[in-house]
């Protein structure tokens, strides 16, 4: 486990804090929740919101057609 020290604005402090209290969690818990559930919604999709994805044909094709290019060597990711 590390041990990370931080500077916050009095006013975010203040928002963590109540947050903290709301959730009956100390401070430390509460900012490692709130990252993780931060870290974890915006990485991945949920079921409905990728079977919405697949299921739009043409976002489907251009992804495809976007990785055909980046296997040609037409694109780089940069």
């Amino acid at each position: 486990m590390k041990t990370v020290t931080m500077r916050v604005d009095d006013s975010i402090y203040n928002m963590i804090k109540l947050a903290a209290e709301g959730q009956k969690r100390n401070l430390s818990n509460f900012i490692e929740f709130a990252t993780m559930q931060y870290l974890t919604s915006s990485q991945f999709v949920d079921s409905d919101e990728m079977q919405e994805i697949l299921d739009d044909k043409e976002l489907v094709q251009n992804l495809m057609n976007g990785l055909d290019d980046l296997k040609n060597g037409d694109y780089q990711i940069v």
